[in-house]
């Protein structure tokens, strides 16, 4: 039944007292949720969100891909895009994550100049419209800052005109200390504007102006962007560096409490507007202070699972998955209506701050040195006592995996689906960086030309090269696409892969990483361990709860299993999923 709009009124004004009650505002709380009711364009009376709702299954599978990693002479990136989504994952990926499609200057898209345009060079929103038709799209709210070339910007140093106070400015002499940064450079950029020397803080680049959410303007601007992009087609929000976008000098300015009002005030007008559109926030930050970003069901629907990539790679290259199986064992299930949005690789590098607390400096250390022996390179942060630390790896993941601490060896490709299979059975969504779909390997020459570590895993492949590789037998880019879609395809058929049903970790020593998933409805169960070693293993099913009443099948390979007290040799780095027959489940 449609509710009044007079609640949702009163929830606004609630959540904009909480965020601005140490800001002298210039207009009351009431008038903002009014100009934000109508910016949102939502009805007199609206469907309420149902909470604890599940938006989501296991065959929602998601393509993470900028909108030009695959490009075609005289057509424009974004229809080449949805040309090879369409011929080669139709009917395996449901949904698509295209990084930053907007004009931008610098950090491949994601210093915008312009929210509201498409990047010419990509296409055009008809372009973006096609493909949010026939996939769930996600787009990034690139949120904490923008362009210092935006337009926005130029009105700031102008002193007039939208955007002449948005940006937000510090003194050379404040305390700012305690700020912590994901970057290296200098905090503050001086510029000489209409108003005299300012120092506009920049988080990420002195091209990246950072935001002043102190001032409503700001949100309504995002307001209004947000409706744009429900218009256009986007059901997926990935808030981008949502931790930092709360500034007080004097603190750390990260993860403020006004932050994760905003998340949860941005979550109201979202899901007024779209009961089905799902946000998830991007916090490249410590394991702990991430999950802080589900509220209680009220703030973020997914967060990034940042302690997984570097986590699993240790794994995989140590052979030992003792402090994968500590962490599995420490995160708390995902409630109804949240979950984990699982990643191995993206456009960015393998994050190390999640791996805080979990890993060792020795085995930090020793991972560090091994991806650079595989070519990888590290990108560094300055922490607040002015000590330099390892921030991220940059490295492609198929050549990250090509061998263990011990050096290269031949098992690069198994352990390479290994890595996916784990990632694929656990709890949560799993997002899958197009360059893992075709195992592209580190771009040493696009490094090269722009010095910017991150490029090294941002390859863009020429449509014509790309199925040509696709069809040569002697590489390996079909077999990986082959292989994942392959374990995919099974995996959006198994209701106890649903993002939400029940894991427990299994105990199987140090080289077996396993868990165990059970629908909702407590019909199926899958068994899912993993080789993560370089030898082969035995694995008494004895070890499993495998109950003797049922028929049990091996997944991935389609052997039935009958001896339930016999030993399966995995081989190194195969996984099986082992899981009851049933007519239906």
């Amino acid at each position: 039944m449609p509710a009044p709009i007079e609640p949702l009124k009163n929830k606004l004004i609630q959540q904009l007292s909480t965020i601005y009650h140490e800001v002298a505002l210039e207009q009351p709380t009431d008038d903002i949720a009014d100009a934000l009711i109508d910016i949102m364009r939502l009805p007199s009376e609206l469907l309420a969100p149902t909470p604890f709702s599940n938006h989501w299954s296991e065959a929602d599978i998601v393509l993470i891909t900028y909108g030009d990693s695959i490009i075609k002479t005289a057509q424009p990136p974004l229809h080449t895009l949805k040309v090879f989504l369409d011929n080669h994952l139709k009917n395996t990926i449901n949904s698509v994550h295209i990084l930053p499609f907007f004009p931008y200057s610098s950090d491949d898209g994601f210093s915008v100049i312009d929210y509201s345009s498409v990047n010419e060079s990509l296409g055009t929103w008809q372009d973006i419209t096609e493909i949010s038709q026939a996939y769930q799209l996600m787009s990034d709210l690139v949120i904490n800052h923008c362009s210092s070339r935006s337009v926005w910007f130029d009105n700031f140093i102008k002193g007039e005109g939208t955007g002449h106070d948005f940006f937000f400015t510090a003194q050379l002499d404040d305390d700012l200390s305690a700020v912590v940064r994901p970057r290296t450079s200098p905090l503050l950029k001086e510029v000489n504007t209409g108003k005299g020397q300012k120092f506009v803080w920049c988080t990420f680049s002195h091209d990246q102006v950072d935001f002043d959410f102190r001032n409503p303007e700001v949100l309504k601007a995002f307001a209004a962007i947000i409706r744009q992009y429900l218009d256009s087609g986007v059901k997926i929000f990935r808030f981008d560096a949502i931790a930092f976008i709360w500034k007080i000098v004097g603190r750390d300015s990260i993860n403020l409490p006004q932050t994760h009002e905003i998340v949860r005030l941005l979550r109201t007008l979202i899901e007024s507007a779209d009961p089905q559109a799902i946000i998830i926030t991007e916090t490249n930050i410590p394991n702990t202070q991430n999950l802080t970003y589900f509220g209680n069901a009220n703030e973020a629907h997914g967060i990034y699972n940042f302690s997984l990539p570097p986590l699993l790679i240790n794994t995989l290259l140590t052979g030992n998955c003792l402090y994968l199986k500590r962490w599995l064992m420490s995160m708390p299930p995902s409630q109804d209506g949240t979950l984990y949005f699982n990643f191995i690789a993206s456009h960015d590098g393998i994050g190390l701050r999640p791996a805080e607390g979990l890993l060792s400096d020795t085995e930090l250390d020793s991972l560090i040195h091994t991806i650079e022996s595989f070519g990888g390179k590290i990108s560094w942060r300055t922490s607040n006592t002015g000590e330099q630390k390892a921030y991220e790896m940059n490295i492609a993941l198929y050549d990250a995996l090509q061998g263990t601490v011990a050096g290269k060896d031949q098992w690069n490709f198994e352990r390479f689906i290994c890595a996916h299979a784990i990632m694929f059975a656990l709890e949560g969504i799993p997002g899958i960086y197009i360059h893992s779909m075709l195992g592209t390997q580190n771009d040493c020459k696009k490094l090269a030309n722009t010095h910017n570590n991150r490029s090294i895993n941002r390859h863009r492949w020429h449509e014509e090269a790309l199925e040509a590789a696709l069809a040569d037998s002697s590489l390996h880019h079909a077999k990986v696409l082959s292989g994942l879609k392959t374990l995919l395809n099974i995996r959006i058929k198994q209701p106890a892969f649903h993002p939400n049903a029940t894991q427990f970790t299994l105990h199987l020593g140090l080289q077996l990483f396993g868990f165990w998933r059970q629908s909702q409805n407590r019909k199926q169960s899958i068994f899912c361990v993993s080789n993560v070693s370089d030898q082969a293993i035995a694995l008494p099913l004895s070890e499993l709860n495998l109950i003797v009443t049922q028929a049990w099948i091996e997944l991935i390979t389609g052997e039935n299993i009958t001896e339930l007290n016999q030993e399966i040799i995995l081989s190194p780095y195969q996984t099986v999923w082992i899981a009851n027959k049933a007519e239906r489940i």
